[in-house]
């Protein structure tokens, strides 16, 4: 009965200090094809003290279900190709399951398509999959997807690192196990998140900033930082605003 004892009388852990970078850190939640809400979260970014300093962190999910994919992916491309070493965009699903729509389009092709992808295809020009379209069909959509897409930006998105990581703070698309080390994440699990139910809080002083799972209001706790408030659905993008003197969060309504 003693380690039973244990278990009551445990003191719940303390979470970690926020981290304090010494520049300006934004990640920036999943945009997910909202080009007028990203546009508006950068002049806002543009306001903030320092911001000629700050570094720019995506979470990924920059495509799919939103209506402007493609604009979104020329915009943050060109951010990235101006200002390297500042604006850092991490790979989510969404643009993993592109890219493999893009190597098998007969395997990959119909879990994307109906995972936004259909919205992506459009916002280039292209017409959507349809059920009783050939294999043949399909490799013709990614073909002209590869087209549309141009070969430096298919670069682009395939190096697309898949965690961020300064001092205390981390950024991955879909957080990362708070029971292995940071530098021990498997790539499904920062992609994909978990598969079973997770200890609640790091015992290392590791914050994660992460996407993939929308939430009402960006906020952090236990150890987390949320930023995904489901841009394409909800009119809302959110992002954390990590500095010197604290955390706080930048949001952008498009809600009438």
């Amino acid at each position: 009965m003693r380690w039973l004892r244990a278990i009551f009388h445990r003191q719940p852990a303390t979470a970690a200090p926020l981290p304090r970078p010494e520049t300006p850190v934004c990640v920036i939640g999943d945009v997910h094809g909202r080009l007028d809400l990203l546009e508006e979260l950068l002049a806002r970014i543009a306001l903030q003290p320092d911001h000629d300093l700050a570094r720019l962190v995506f979470v990924g999910d920059l495509m799919d279900r939103g209506p402007d994919s493609a604009g979104v992916l020329a915009r943050v491309h060109a951010l990235h190709k101006a200002t390297p070493d500042r604006v850092i965009c991490l790979m989510g699903n969404h643009e993993r399951m592109l890219l493999d729509f893009l190597a098998d389009p007969v395997r990959h092709g119909p879990r994307w398509i109906a995972n936004g992808g259909s919205e992506t295809l459009t916002s280039f020009g292209l017409s959507p999959w349809a059920r009783r379209q050939s294999d043949a069909a399909l490799h013709d959509l990614a073909e002209a997807l590869r087209a549309a897409l141009t070969p430096a930006r298919i670069d682009w998105l395939t190096t697309l690192p898949l965690i961020w990581q300064e001092g205390t703070l981390a950024v991955t698309h879909a957080g990362a196990d708070p029971a292995v080390a940071i530098n021990a994440q498997t790539p499904a699990r920062m992609l994909w998140g978990p598969r079973r139910r997770e200890a609640r809080q790091r015992s290392d002083d590791i914050w994660v900033a992460q996407g993939h799972i929308i939430v009402k209001t960006a906020h952090a706790q236990d150890q987390r930082i949320w930023v995904d408030t489901g841009a394409w659905r909800s009119d809302r993008l959110s992002s954390a605003w990590v500095t010197p003197k604290g955390l706080s969060f930048i949001n952008i309504s498009g809600e009438k």
